[in-house]
């Protein structure tokens, strides 16, 4: 069961940022080094501007080289420099990786994959959610860690584990996955229904019967499935939230949290944001990627959303390269600067990097750091140093909101049961549809909350709905209340396609919304790798001559919706692609096939216009690799890409990073980065 989290503890993050300014470290490991290195640690931290460092993530064979013997000693000794040169720690629990003992006297605590392979201790990550073994000794030494440290002055914030994420097939997860159907069913009959059982001979006596969706002769039961994704959510947040309260429980009253890691399949983080004091993130863009830059601020806004508007933490990012993709790109000191002052644009609070000083053995060896192998003397210091510099100058931002007036709904339910197989396409990502629209508002510097089905819808003027496989009957009331009440609506392919239980909704789909859209269909269909011309029949805003759709169709009709556009050849010639209807005093769109990229932006610049939504900029559409925010009082433009970009300011602004005083037309640099404040606002 979600909780609401505690209002001192979130205003004890909004006390660490009026005391800190942005808050700017990263990960210390100081446990992987010689004592002597510590003091200069501390020194250089110092130089950098650093105030706050997470401390103790891996450290659990340190911290317990034996069951229940703990060595604290020389955690004080770093928690008392850290404190006295004014750094700040983000306490951990080390509980993400378990250290070889306890793997070895406990083997029920490792995780068995798909196939039935007990995994073996050795990297991290070795643990199953469901031992109670295991979350027994995690609550043990985040405990003792409590009770030892609540009240030391260097602890301003609690890290619970590591980037939740690990999955088990095995017998320790099939008794607590029986347990959880239990609960939520009540009843086998009732499970069986829902599962839709009768299919393939899969009806179950008992819940006892019930096993994780394991590696099967042929495809997994669906609703299966998706409730094994449920309940791995709900498992790691129990190990989550036990760890919270033991802390809280200790007399801590510093915030808690834990790093999510964007849209990662297996947390529900709309759950799970119910459960932290701050949300935090840890954010690695590739930046070998065209759409990284439009990407990674998808998920930053998802970030902010989860914390209902509030500044986030980002918790780690790399300074330079990655180790663990198959080939690593650096980043200059430019767009390690733009990565972090993105992530201030769109709400962080805290700027914050794995890891301080280089490892020099273990999987993570080439990972960069704030403090490389080869030491101060280098351009990755520099460039630590000098955003350092940069994030005090914009201690003015800190506590700004970043205000959007469009909408756009993810569901992460709603994305496990669309990414099963078996449907018409395993072309359509769930993901990718929400980055290609999301991109779109991105290029037109509008702000873009996401929110989850069902939310209320009341503060925004335009909502999308780029794919979402589920819909329930208090999302459709949610949507249809927007569109009466004056919002626009646009709804890409394939949504509303099933109940909460991923079975297919019958009737003409989509079924709930058949009636607010004014059209409804019979068919879904994958095109051809050829793209199928589109033909406008109508032109709106900025329509373009030409539009193609590709990956999947349906086969429509229009009741009641204006037809924008035909699919002009093959299985679904002359059948609508793009309809838009009037309801109440608002508008709603229909896309009835994955279209081309002008087409989707035109589709959405006429449910802009008709909502009055506007970008920040003069502008329709930015320059490309332009970026430009709102929050608060001031305006982040950012350049992204290989070439100067002009831009134009609505009056007399002042840069914070600068201090120039800029007007009018202005050249953005390649790389450069600008916050703009009004004249008056100072």
């Amino acid at each position: 069961m979600a909780t609401t989290p505690d209002p001192r503890r979130i205003d004890a993050f909004s006390e660490i940022t009026r005391d800190l300014g942005i808050c700017f470290g990263g990960d210390y490991n100081p446990e992987q080094w010689p004592r002597e290195i510590w003091q200069e640690d501390a020194e250089l931290m110092v130089r950098a501007g650093v105030n706050l460092v997470t401390v103790g993530v891996f450290s659990w064979a340190r911290l317990e080289p034996s069951p229940g013997a703990y060595d604290f000693a020389w955690l004080d000794e770093v928690l008392d420099l850290l404190h006295a040169h004014g750094i700040a720690v983000d306490l951990a629990t080390p509980t993400a990786s378990p250290p070889p003992w306890l793997g070895i006297l406990h083997p029920e605590t490792l995780p068995v994959n798909p196939d039935g392979v007990r995994l073996a201790a050795g990297s991290r990550n070795q643990f199953t959610p469901a031992s109670r073994v295991y979350r027994d000794r995690a609550l043990a030494i985040a405990t003792a860690l409590a009770e030892r440290y609540a009240a030391h002055p260097a602890v301003r914030m609690w890290h619970v584990g590591n980037e939740f994420g690990q999955i088990d097939f095995g017998d320790e997860a099939a008794r607590e996955f029986q347990l959880w159907l239990r609960e939520r069913y009540r009843s086998i009959d009732a499970l069986n229904e829902a599962w839709g059982t009768l299919v393939w001979a899969q009806g179950y006596r008992d819940f006892d019967e019930i096993l994780p969706p394991r590696r099967m002769p042929y495809l997994v039961n669906p609703a299966q499935s998706l409730d094994f994704r449920r309940y791995t959510s709900w498992a790691l947040q129990r190990v989550f939230t036990e760890q919270r309260d033991a802390i809280r429980d200790a007399g801590a009253t510093q915030p808690v949290t834990t790093n999510f890691m964007g849209f990662e399949p297996l947390t529900d983080l709309w759950e799970w944001a119910e459960e932290v004091d701050v949300v935090a993130d840890d954010q690695y863009p590739d930046h070998a990627s065209t759409t990284s830059s439009s990407d990674i601020a998808l998920v930053q806004d998802l970030m902010r959303s989860l914390g209902e508007g509030r500044p986030w933490v980002l918790m780690e990012q790399a300074v330079s390269a990655t180790s663990w993709r198959p080939h690593n790109l650096p980043k200059s000191r430019d767009r390690a600067r733009l990565d972090s002052l993105q992530a201030v644009a769109r709400g962080a609070d805290a700027i914050c990097f794995f890891q301080w000083r280089q490892a020099r053995t273990g999987a993570e060896r080439f990972h960069s750091a704030m403090l490389p192998h080869a030491g101060a003397d280098t351009d990755v210091f520099e460039t630590t140093c000098a955003l350092g510099a940069d994030l005090r100058r914009l201690r003015p931002i800190v506590g700004g909101r970043v205000e959007a007036s469009v909408a756009l709904l993810f569901d992460w339910p709603s994305r496990w049961a669309a990414d099963e197989p078996g449907r018409p396409t395993q072309r359509l990502d769930t993901l990718e549809q929400v980055q290609r629209w999301h991109r779109a508002l991105w290029r037109r510097g509008i702000a873009v909350d996401l929110v989850r089905p069902g939310a209320d819808l009341s503060a925004y003027a335009t909502v999308l709905v780029p794919h979402t496989y589920i819909v329930q009957t208090d999302a459709a009331t949610a949507l249809r209340a927007a569109v009466e009440r004056g919002a626009s609506l646009v709804v890409g392919p394939f949504s509303g396609v099933a109940d909460g239980n991923a079975g297919i909704l019958t009737g003409r789909s989509p079924v709930l919304l058949r009636d607010l859209l004014g059209v409804s269909g019979e068919e879904w269909v994958g095109l051809p790798d050829a793209p199928t011309p589109v033909v406008v029949e109508q032109t709106w805003a900025t329509a373009p001559a030409e539009v193609e759709a590709s990956v999947l169709g349906e086969r429509l009709r229009a009741e009641g919706a204006e037809v924008l556009a035909r699919f002009g050849a093959g299985h679904l010639s002359g059948a609508p692609a793009i309809t838009r209807r009037r309801a109440g005093d608002g508008t709603a769109w229909y896309l009835g096939a994955i279209v081309s990229d002008d087409a989707l932006a035109a589709v959405l610049d006429d449910a802009l216009d008709a909502a009055g939504v506007t970008g920040v900029l003069p502008d329709r559409v930015l320059p490309d690799g332009v970026e430009a925010v709102q929050r608060g009082e001031a305006l982040f433009l950012l350049n992204h890409g290989d070439q100067d970009r002009r831009v134009t300011l609505p009056g007399l602004r002042r840069d914070l990073l600068s201090d120039a005083d800029v007007e009018g037309q202005l050249t953005l640099a390649s790389g450069a980065a600008m916050v703009l404040i009004e004249r008056h606002a100072e």
